[in-house]
């Protein structure tokens, strides 16, 4: 079974949207709690709390993202971002890598570990 890959970036913003969706749903758990206005509360701030995560989140990827390097797929010709020395093209999920000794072998996100120890291929 072939392993799905995705762009770093696009990752964490997954992570950072998805936040926002359960403090969202947190907070509509807070509506049936309207009798007890301690839960009620509790459950407010809780989802608000995942909701400034999410603010928090985001502004660390874009600050991240300013410091990435910027690529040319050789696939798809489109601008991409990377983070590491391999990532995955955001248009197109082509494999990317900085490291010339990294050419032509498999894709694995560990290369990006600084322990060499951890890659077995």
């Amino acid at each position: 079974m072939a392993k799905k890959y995705s762009n770093k970036i696009n990752k964490i913003r997954t992570f950072a949207l998805s936040l926002i969706f359960i403090g969202v749903l947190v907070m509509y758990g807070g509506i049936f709690f309207r009798s007890s206005v301690v839960a009620m509360t509790v459950f407010m701030i809780l989802g608000l709390l995942c909701i400034v995560a999410s603010t928090v989140v985001y502004f660390w990827i874009g600050m991240l993202s300013t410091k990435t390097v910027q690529v040319v797929c050789p696939s798809c010709q489109k601008t991409t971002k990377m983070l590491g020395k391999v990532d995955i093209c955001m248009y197109c999920n082509e494999p990317l890598t900085l490291d010339p000794s990294l050419e032509g072998k498999e894709f694995n996100e560990k290369y990006n570990k600084k322990d060499k120890k951890t890659i077995t291929k």
